[in-house]
């Protein structure tokens, strides 16, 4: 079964015991297509399992195209510095499938994962369901049977026909920024990409939406208006601005001076945003602004503009040499990561060492880096049949005018780097697929780091 770098399929289940392994393989085998966009299958299963999606605690369901996962990151850190128990959904894995469901702050343990898949195995009675919609209703079983003060949910794709898509009255919405992603599921119109991820609007529940395009704001707020969704926007609820020693958050509440935010990158001054108007529309929770201080300088979302401190990988370069690590795949996350990449200190030669799947535009990645690259290598997905071809990612490096090769992986490619004469310190950044990051992760020993 190809894959899209989404969280419809599963990657090596590396570190997951053999009996959940088997579990998972046969959940992928009771459909014949990867992703098949519907809700009707696991609104059937959900009956079946006594609708656990009604008992659930107060949620917050997230979409948007790139910032999800680091709103999601953000809210469950202030959430839980504020002493509240979190349940939290996230989608792909980069190395267990377990760092999909967290209980209450913590992974759910193999028992307890075997358990509800088995319970949604039998529920479904092997009718047809994708795989993406039996875990997400096992996420939700997990989730009414521990207890919790409320629970997050990143959709995992679009947001209208997206298996998250069965809670009839959030608390709150969020949409992060709308781009290209996923067209040959969601089209290529991107109104009507914003249509579908505006597909999780509910009725009066507040949707917090990050800055967009104009007609994709046009989308959005005609569908609320349908709905009669208060929308909180940014630049009109609420705004923030980056500062010399931190970020402003301001709405009609007031003003927040915070510190700066751990994940790095210009764009996470907006994502930290998003999640802070979440908190602030949240009905009967209110946390200090220290402790949202607190969360977004603790919050942890790995593969994501991650610098290695340490391990083998690094080991292979000379000293001082950095080595980062980012997942994005599509034309806002190249975007994204050249910026924060370029607000960084100089430091050399910038090389990227790249793999992506065949069914990204590998063009629109890289664009944003023309003129910044000194070398690209271009390296396999490991066990990853969709894989990109390295020959064709260095053929649109050089339609691109950036000096590529291939190598057959990442340790090669570092040996390669190590072995190139460079009178300046370099800084070396890994991306272009969150499954090769999770590998890398893997390779690094580092698995710790997503628990």
């Amino acid at each position: 079964m190809a894959r899209t770098d989404d969280p419809y399929t599963v990657p090596p289940l590396s570190g997951t015991s053999e009996e959940t392994t088997a579990r998972l393989r046969r959940l992928q085998s009771l459909h014949p297509k990867v992703i098949d966009l519907s809700l009707g299958r696991i609104e059937r299963l959900l009956a079946s399992l006594g609708h656990p999606e009604h008992t659930l605690p107060p949620v917050i369901h997230v979409a948007g195209t790139n910032g999800k996962g680091s709103v999601t990151a953000f809210l469950r850190a202030m959430l839980e510095r504020a002493g509240l128990r979190v349940h939290v959904y996230t989608s792909p894995h980069l190395i267990r499938f377990n760092e999909r469901i967290r209980l209450a702050g913590m992974l759910i343990d193999d028992p307890s994962l075997c358990q509800v898949l088995e319970d949604c195995e039998r529920a479904n009675k092997n009718e047809p369901i994708t795989f993406f919609e039996a875990t997400t209703a096992a996420a939700i079983l997990a989730f009414s049977r521990a207890p919790a003060d409320i629970v997050i949910l990143e959709t995992g794709l679009g947001g209208r026909l997206d298996a998250t898509n069965v809670i009839d009255r959030p608390a709150v919405t969020a949409l992060t920024p709308i781009g290209f992603d996923h067209q040959q599921f969601l089209g290529d119109d991107l109104d009507g990409i914003a249509a579908e991820k505006a597909g999780i609007l509910k009725p009066g529940v507040p949707a917090i939406v990050a800055e967009q395009t104009a007609s994709v704001d046009a989308v959005i707020a005609a569908r609320a208006q349908e709905l009669g969704t208060p929308l909180v926007s940014e630049g009109n609820a609420w705004r923030t601005r980056k500062t010399d020693d931190g970020m402003i958050y301001e709405d009609n509440d007031g003003v927040l001076d915070l510190p700066s935010p751990v994940l790095i990158g210009p764009h996470q001054i907006q994502n930290a945003g998003v999640a802070i108007a979440c908190i602030r529309a949240l009905s009967g929770i209110s946390i200090p602004s220290e402790v949202i201080g607190q969360g977004l300088t603790s919050a942890q979302w790995p593969g994501r503009l991650q610098q290695l401190p340490g391990g083998p990988l690094l080991d292979l370069l000379p000293r001082g040499t950095e080595l980062w690590l980012d997942g994005g795949h599509n034309q806002s996350a190249g975007l994204a990561l050249s910026k924060a990449l370029g607000d960084m200190p100089t430091n050399g030669r910038l090389v990227l060492i790249m793999g992506m799947l065949g069914t990204k535009d590998v063009r629109a990645f890289l664009q944003p880096f023309e003129g910044s690259i000194s070398r690209l290598y271009a390296v396999p997905v490991p066990n990853e049949p969709a894989g990109l071809a390295p020959e064709a990612l260095v053929a649109h490096a050089h339609h691109l005018g950036i000096s590529a090769e291939t190598r057959l992986s990442v340790a090669e490619a570092l040996n390669a780097i190590a072995q190139t004469p460079a009178p300046k310190l370099r800084r070396v950044v890994i991306c272009g697929s969150l499954y090769l990051a999770g590998r890398v992760l893997s390779d690094n020993g580092m698995e710790n780091s997503v628990n």
